[in-house]
């Protein structure tokens, strides 16, 4: 994919909001037809480069090039190529998802009868056919999400970005926008994906930047990543009752072992050597706590991030549940 030109073009990008740093220095390239995964939590600065990326906000400092066009200088020529979901809709809720889709064509600058044919197909294609005539208002989530897709694709853009796509949604609405991203990209759009969910990224990205309190800390291909968990051997424990206060008391028996709190029945250890089962679930149950499962566990992109960045992934799943329920931002 790298011997592809490169399509965006970032060159020590910074934003500040008064006092806050939220972009600082970051500089990238991604390749044409590649699916770019954004990674890092909530505040880390994601929006804010896509924003810059796509016109909606300048920067402070630093270069922009879309498809080798300057945007300091020719933005709306390179505006041309990009398609934009954000992370909220930005779709009418008293039109229909037809009405919405066709206004959205007519903004593109798309024929009546092109952007009412482009509707009907995409309304089918995202499954959604059957509430075309529906008040957008009336969509359950994962509908809205499809039609916000819809919408930043009905000009057929050549690069798509998408802002947290999959964000406090089900899990099957959830499913199938991933395999439209990865049906877009198979088709020839170049996708910049941001997400903090790393599962996600895992799945349908090849290469990946981590962006950490406003500051790209690793680029490399998911396969490279992965490497650096080779060797490393992984458990996790279920317990009946509350973990807390377990780790500590694993780590000091057993200082090989990197041990984390999961959640407050479960713990997960890690080691360089095999982890020997036994000994450990004597251990935990002389300390008053019933082992439910032990189950050893293929070391994941999660466990990169961790290595990285020092962010554990309890906190990022914390901060998906509060998405979820609308109380992040």
């Amino acid at each position: 994919m790298e011997n592809a030109p490169p399509v965006i073009e970032a060159c020590n990008l910074a934003k500040k909001f008064d006092d806050f740093t939220a972009v600082e220095s970051v500089t990238f390239n991604v390749f044409e037809g590649e699916l770019f995964g954004f990674l890092g939590p909530n505040g880390a600065g994601k929006t804010t480069t896509i924003n810059m990326l796509t016109g909606l906000a300048r920067p402070d400092a630093g270069t922009i090039r879309i498809a080798g066009i300057d945007c300091s200088k020719s933005l709306k020529a390179a505006q041309h190529l990009l398609g934009v979901v954000p992370d909220e809709s930005n779709l009418y809720p008293e039109l229909s998802g037809y009405d919405n889709l066709c206004f959205c064509g007519a903004l593109y600058g798309l024929r009546k009868r092109e952007r009412q044919a482009r509707a009907l197909e995409l309304l089918k294609r995202f499954g959604l056919a059957a509430a075309a005539d529906r008040k957008f208002a009336g969509y359950s989530r994962g509908m809205k999400r499809k039609l916000t897709i819809a919408a930043g694709i009905i000009h057929n853009p050549r690069i798509l970005f998408l802002d947290e796509p999959t964000t406090g949604i089900d899990v099957a609405s959830a499913r199938q926008i991933r395999q439209l991203i990865a049906d877009l990209n198979t088709g020839g759009t170049t996708v910049f994906l941001t997400t903090h969910y790393i599962k996600e990224a895992e799945r349908l990205c090849r290469r990946i930047a981590f962006i950490v309190n406003g500051r790209l800390v690793k680029i490399d291909t998911v396969d490279n990543l992965m490497r650096q968990t080779d060797g490393r051997h992984v458990v996790r424990f279920t317990m009946t009752e509350e973990a807390e206060g377990l780790c500590k008391a694993i780590s000091g028996a057993f200082p090989h072992l990197q041990c984390q709190t999961v959640s407050q029945e479960a713990i997960r250890l890690e080691s360089r050597e095999p982890v020997r089962i036994g000994p450990l679930v004597r251990f935990i149950e002389e300390r008053g706590a019933e082992v439910s499962e032990a189950r050893k566990l293929r070391p994941s992109l999660e466990d990169v991030f961790v290595s990285i960045t020092g962010i554990a992934a309890a906190a990022m799943k914390q901060e998906q549940e509060k998405r979820k329920s609308g109380d992040g931002a």
